[in-house]
């Protein structure tokens, strides 16, 4: 047995089918009545249902959340709680959603209901990333993590195969970064293999079958021990790629990690042979990238960082951000490499 340390996060988990129901008495737990209800523009009508529903608990409704939580957006939000004089925050959505409730919570401490209708899994993490001129930064901090999750496999029944598979794809990212973190310890190492086997066996079957509910089940609880992956440890050169390149050529941010992942876990995969048994075991094949690949592959999903909207061009100024600031790897992060990554990534190679 080797030495760690493992700091467990203070965080309430509701998980089941309708639990969305329960969200006025996860208000009044927290000593709450003034909730300001968070989405996006396009989940207007899923927000305008759950505050009608919550009714005097509900003081209103903020639709502007989008992707990379960009702070000129984070300030409006803000105004806005301030003035409906908000108590607490009801986010109801994806990462982006997510995002925008960290961001409000880091300046004004309101505390944090989240009902995710994805699998991202950020909102199991005390880290928020933010966008501002371009360049996303990230940081680690309890003030945003949430008070409450609810978890309603209901909700997310109709979400639509690709984005369930990007979503799912996503989430299990965070989880194979956590398999070789540098302060990874056993309870995440079990904890990550679970989550990526529950979301490996769930995407197929959802594929096949949007209405499974089992599998829309197994993949919401994926979702979480994905989630609660990335919350206890540090990320590695795939988070670090993507959130280069979500923050500074507006990629889609699932979609990315979709087309990362794979060749971020060859990069890794002779530094870090353990790490990649384990996700080869969870996904029932013989080799962790290849299986990755073929996961999104299979399933519809994207597999070239040209198809997401990044010119070849831009693929030199993302090798000089992605190297700019030192960061843990379990293999030497060296330009060159990281250019031949890039280059694997945007051509869609097979690793």
């Amino acid at each position: 047995m080797y030495s760690f340390t493992y700091d467990v996060l203070p965080v309430r988990v509701v998980f089941g089918s309708g639990t969305s129901k329960n969200i006025s008495d996860e208000i009044k737990r927290l000593g709450c009545r003034r909730a300001l209800v968070l989405t996006t523009p396009q989940q207007s009508g899923l927000g305008e249902r759950v505050s009608s529903e919550l009714g005097e608990f509900s003081v209103g409704m903020f639709n502007g959340a989008v992707m990379h939580t960009p702070t000129d957006v984070t300030e409006i939000a803000v105004k806005v709680a301030q003035e409906l004089r908000a108590d607490c925050l009801v986010a109801v959505g994806g990462g982006s959603t997510i995002g925008l409730g960290k961001a409000i919570a880091l300046h004004t401490d309101l505390p944090q209901i989240v009902v995710p209708t994805t699998y991202a899994g950020s909102e199991a993490t005390p880290i928020i990333g933010q966008t501002e001129n371009g360049l996303k930064t990230t940081q680690r901090t309890l003030k945003v993590l949430p008070e409450v999750i609810i978890y309603d496999v209901d909700l997310t029944l109709g979400l639509p195969v690709q984005m369930t598979v990007t979503s799912g794809l996503n989430a299990i990212a965070h989880a194979v970064e956590a398999l070789y973190a540098k302060d990874t310890n056993p309870l995440i190492s079990m904890l990550a293999e679970q989550g990526i086997a529950a979301i490996g066996r769930a995407l197929p079957r959802i594929y096949a079958n949007p209405e499974d509910r089992e599998a829309r089940s197994d993949a919401l609880f994926g979702a979480w021990a994905c989630g609660t992956c990335l919350g206890a440890v540090g990320m590695s050169i795939h988070h670090k790629l993507c959130h280069t390149l979500g923050g500074s050529f507006n990629l889609p941010h699932a979609e990315t990690h979709t087309v990362v992942l794979p060749h971020a876990a060859a990069y890794n995969a002779k530094a870090a042979p353990e790490a990649m048994a384990r996700i080869a075991r969870a996904l029932g094949v013989d080799d962790a990238p290849r299986g990755l690949f073929d996961l999104a592959a299979k399933h519809g999903a994207p597999t070239s960082l040209a198809q997401i909207g990044i010119q070849a061009g831009d693929i030199g100024r993302a090798v000089e951000i992605a190297c700019a600031s030192p960061y843990w790897n379990p293999r030497p992060i060296e330009p060159a490499a990281i250019r031949e990554l890039l280059d694997n990534a945007f051509e869609g190679k097979r690793p």
